[in-house]
């Protein structure tokens, strides 16, 4: 198996890549230790069975340029193939805010074929091309060198198997004219606000119980400070502090490093110098926030006004379509959207694009009273009123 460690190889690969319809794609990285993946290994291969259809590629070489895969990531006419991509494509755009295009995500077509919800990589080489892959290093650490044969072998296995894995799934979406929901479904992966944090709304991630304004202003400014600085200094935000010390110290709201002392939860770090110092300027911040700037929660479904003989009604539905069309339950709609819809809300993504087509414009007669359902057997239909 080849292995790339210099500009010029990975040129020729790229430029060989360039002339095949697609390329795999897959990437070996580090997170434990730092805010932005540390990119250790590169999995690349084409159509065919050449012993240089699929390398490696070594990105921690000195001196090896990625610009050769970056023109090759923006060439229309190759569909570029991950499985589960979104930790890929984060690395590939914040290291040159470049997006693979065409992209084509195994995971999501396979719910979109029928192979239930997020299904993994490991599951579809099996029941694909019907092999099985070998489990022993996939605990390695990527960063150390040099990587044994297995390891380079069980990483090579990541983009090989996939391109019978692609071309199964393209042809059945092909063939079933659902290559349109795939490309809905990608949207969101090849947008860039997906990659990019703002640690204006870090806050929105943090779990709480309150919709208190006063307390929220808090947490936003810490999670405000701590994303910036795992930002700044490259490293987790766990390390700085964790969402339940973020949660105790908006309750107990600190003044001064004596008080800071006192919390039970926070890291020793974090008590002393520049992040003890950011965690009290946030604190006074948030306290002296003016009620018009303080953050609003969105309304939670507990406080929606649900139908509960609807909702269940358009649990039933939903299962009937799912069977019906073969596509995984959770991608058409989640347990959420379906008490939305039962509360009267219309903005809902399950009532948009393909899913409208496929379970929402059914979902709108059922809640007009248009239609009603009847069990048969084994099976749901739907009865016209």
């Amino acid at each position: 198996m080849k292995t790339i460690t210099t500009t010029q190889e990975l040129e020729a690969f790229c430029k060989a890549a360039a002339k095949t319809p697609y390329v795999t794609v897959d990437t070996e990285f580090l997170r434990e230790r730092t805010y932005y993946s540390k990119l250790c290994l590169i999995q690349l291969a084409y159509r065919g069975d050449g012993e240089n259809d699929a390398v490696l590629v070594d990105p921690l070489v000195d001196g090896l340029d990625l610009s050769p895969l970056y023109t090759l990531f923006e060439d229309a006419g190759v569909v570029k193939v991950f499985h589960a991509a979104r930790q890929d494509l984060e690395i590939f755009y914040v290291d040159r805010q470049i997006i693979p295009h065409p992209l084509f995500d195994t995971q999501v077509a396979a719910m979109v074929c029928g192979f239930g919800e997020q299904v993994g990589y490991e599951t579809l080489v099996r029941k694909i091309p019907k092999k099985s892959l070998d489990k022993t290093s996939r605990f390695t650490d990527w960063s150390r060198r040099p990587l044994t044969d297995a390891q380079k072998t069980y990483a090579l296995a990541d983009v090989t198997h996939l391109r019978d894995i692609y071309e199964y799934l393209n042809e059945r979406l092909q063939r079933s004219g659902r290559s349109k929901w795939v490309s809905e479904e990608l949207s969101t992966l090849t947008t860039p606000d997906t990659y990019i944090t703002d640690p204006d709304n870090a806050w929105m991630r943090i779990k709480t119980r309150t919709n208190s304004g006063k307390f929220l202003a808090v947490v936003r400014e810490l999670a405000r400070f701590r994303e910036a600085y795992a930002q700044k200094n490259d490293i987790p935000r766990s390390r700085i502090m964790k969402d339940d010390a973020i949660l105790e110290l908006a309750s107990t709201k600190p003044s001064d490093h004596k008080d800071l002392g006192r919390s039970r939860l926070l890291l020793r770090e974090a008590r002393k110098g520049e992040i003890a110092d950011g965690i009290l300027t946030a604190v006074k911040a948030g306290v002296n926030c003016p009620p018009e700037d303080m953050p609003k929660v969105a309304d939670s479904n507990d406080k929606l006004k649900v139908n509960p003989a609807l909702a269940d009604l358009l649990r039933v539905l939903l299962k009937a379509k799912t069977a019906e069309s073969d596509v995984a339950q959770k991608l058409i709609a989640s347990a959420n959207e379906l008490d939305a819809i039962a509360a009267g809300q219309r903005d809902v993504a399950a009532l948009r694009g393909w899913r409208k087509e496929v379970f929402g414009n059914d979902a709108l007669r059922l809640c007009e009273g248009e239609i009603a359902l009847a069990a048969k057997g084994e099976k749901v239909r739907i009865i016209e009123l």
